[in-house]
């Protein structure tokens, strides 16, 4: 029996899943890094995601050549091999990918889940910035009015989370599980990954539109180069803890379940993202900031003030904001939607994209 799927089925469906890995994301990193035990080090956690979206990649693209083995593998060469200076202008953001995503395991060891969400929306201003410089894009009044809005909001939940007496200031220096809770340390790690994402992603489009290569090709390019990177930034930062206890220290089903998640994200959201609309993902991501807030409460004592509340509204209201084009026409057709990220890029397997 052949089941049928309509439009507004398939909406709903891409909803529900942009929401859900939105929110999830930011709670499972914040809860894999305060729970009891053992830490398991966050740059091996980055090279195994990257892993696992180097073989998903080339299972797809695999697919895409029609299951035929030589024609995959001439298809690698071709691009790859055959072609360095394409191929090494991806090395670029396959290291600030690397960095990026390191940064955020910082950002969730020594921030809130709900703040993190919130903060890390500031990827859309320096996406739209760079955009602006990189690709000479004009934005809308309606766009620089919704930057200056997400500006305030993100301000006003910074502001609603400073530790202002004494007894607070003792709890937000804590320690959680070994690790020293640094509020500044965690804002200027989320800050520099949102400043690496919006630089990663605009360049990324600037290449992707100048050559005829699928998104899974590219996103094979950028995994195979991150690679040595991940390893290298293991070697760097943890190779002491490496050598005394291994490279997989830590680990359990709970991060290989967060390693799958972070490679396989953006992934689900390349198969649902084109059934849905700049209204659609920005519900996703301003109900994933709800579910991010609500869920801290009760998680992680999360103490939910109005003027993190504000804030945060502030935050939600520029999305829809942002995302809205009072120029354009009402029209019930469907045409061609071109696959990109929440914050305008276009798509990569991890992203922070629809990601938060």
């Amino acid at each position: 029996m052949n089941i049928h799927i309509n439009a507004n089925h398939l909406k709903y469906i891409s909803l529900i899943t942009l929401t859900l890995q939105n929110a999830i994301l930011g709670l499972s990193m914040r809860y894999a890094r305060t729970r009891p035990g053992d830490i398991f080090l966050s740059s091996t956690a980055v090279l195994m995601s990257e892993f696992v979206k180097l073989i998903t990649c080339l299972i797809l693209v695999f697919n895409e050549e029609g299951k035929d083995f030589q024609k995959f593998v001439k298809t690698l060469h071709k691009t790859i091999i055959a072609n360095p200076t394409d191929t090494l202008k991806v090395c670029v953001p396959s290291l600030v990918y690397i960095v990026q995503n390191n940064l955020l395991y910082v950002s969730a060891s020594h921030l809130d889940a709900a703040t993190y969400q919130v903060t890390y929306q500031l990827k859309i201003l320096t996406t739209a910035m760079f955009a602006v410089v990189i690709l000479r894009k004009k934005l809308l009044s309606t766009q620089w009015g919704a930057l200056v809005l997400l500006l305030v909001g993100v301000v006003m939940v910074q502001l609603a989370q400073t530790v202002t007496d004494a007894s607070a200031a003792a709890a937000a220096s804590q320690t959680t599980n070994g690790i020293e809770q640094n509020r500044f340390l965690g804002l200027m790690a989320a800050l520099g990954a949102c400043f690496l994402s919006g630089f990663a992603g605009i360049y990324f489009e600037k290449i992707l539109k100048g050559a005829d290569i699928s998104v899974w090709m590219r996103n094979v390019q950028l995994s195979l180069l991150s690679l040595p990177f991940g390893a290298i930034t293991c070697f760097v930062s943890d190779a002491s803890k490496i050598f005394e206890h291994g490279f997989f220290f830590g680990y359990d089903l709970f991060i290989w379940y967060l390693v799958m998640l972070q490679a396989g994200g953006g992934l689900i959201v390349a198969v649902v993202v084109k059934y849905a609309d700049n209204i659609l993902k920005g519900f996703a991501t301003s109900l994933a900031i709800i579910i991010s807030c609500v869920a801290s409460i009760y998680i992680f004592d999360f103490n939910l003030t109005f003027k993190f509340a504000f804030g945060a509204a502030l935050v939600i209201v520029s999305i829809f904001l942002y995302g809205y084009d009072p120029n354009k026409k009402a029209t019930n057709s469907v045409g061609p939607i071109k696959v990109v990220t929440s914050s305008g890029g276009p798509l990569r397997p991890d992203e922070e994209k629809l990601l938060p």
